[in-house]
């Protein structure tokens, strides 16, 4: 989605300090710091969940498929592989909507640097899915 096509009150952002001193002088210390970033992590997937088609493709699959791997006759072994995969391409999405969200917002005329990133996050992409077909007919063959 260009960014002006984004309304200014979904996007909400966090301070950035300036230097490398500042950030440790800014971050909470323990458990708040890291419930912090667990809300910035959520608000992040929230974000990729609203905006990107893809994001909700694979989390619907998942949900269909994680379920599927409880009744598979696999071991323990196999069934993580098979579950690890489906979440590597969910990482991996997530990832390159990242790319393409950053790349939009630099600028939205065409530039050959940026299609370039774009395609090779599809391409990583398009890997991961590789690799998740490759684990589940290897486990299930």
């Amino acid at each position: 989605m260009p960014p002006e096509t984004v309304p200014s009150s979904s996007v909400t952002s966090r301070p950035m300090p300036g230097n490398t001193q500042e950030a440790i002088k800014t971050q909470p210390p323990g458990l708040k710091r890291l419930y912090q970033a667990c809300g910035y992590s959520w608000r992040g997937f929230k974000a990729a969940w609203k905006n990107e088609a893809a994001i909700r493709q694979e989390c619907l699959t998942l949900c269909g498929l994680v379920p599927l791997t409880l009744i598979l006759d696999v071991s323990h072994i196999e069934r993580a592989l098979l579950v690890a995969s489906l979440f590597f391409v969910l990482v991996v999405e997530l990832l390159n909507s990242a790319i393409e969200a950053t790349v939009d917002r630099i600028s939205t005329s065409h530039h050959p640097l940026s299609g370039q990133a774009k395609d090779m996050g599809s391409a990583a992409v398009m890997g991961a899915l590789i690799m998740a077909a490759g684990v589940w007919l290897c486990i299930l063959l």
